[in-house]
């Protein structure tokens, strides 16, 4: 992990480890299927890196509490009953 920082760090901003991106597009959630979106994208995240297999194999996510397996980070689960009328 600490490779990918230092090469985002030295290639993109002349910094020496950048944990971030620079961009910031936030949006209005305006429908059930756009938040279930943005969860299953934040749960796959360690998944498209190559870090696990599936999402609630990493012990830091979310998508552990969803799927009802000990966890260490406390959050509020998304209702995905929600509807918008």
């Amino acid at each position: 992990m600490k490779l990918v920082f230092e090469y985002h760090g030295k290639y993109k901003n002349k910094q020496t480890n950048q944990v971030w991106t620079l961009e910031n597009h936030p949006m209005e959630i305006y429908s059930q299927k756009f938040i279930e979106q943005k969860v299953n994208y934040i749960h796959n995240n360690a998944v498209r890196s190559g870090i696990v297999e599936k999402p609630e194999h990493f012990l830091y996510s979310s998508a552990r509490n969803y799927a009802e397996l000990e966890y260490v980070l406390d959050i509020l689960k998304v209702d995905f009953a929600w509807k918008t009328e």
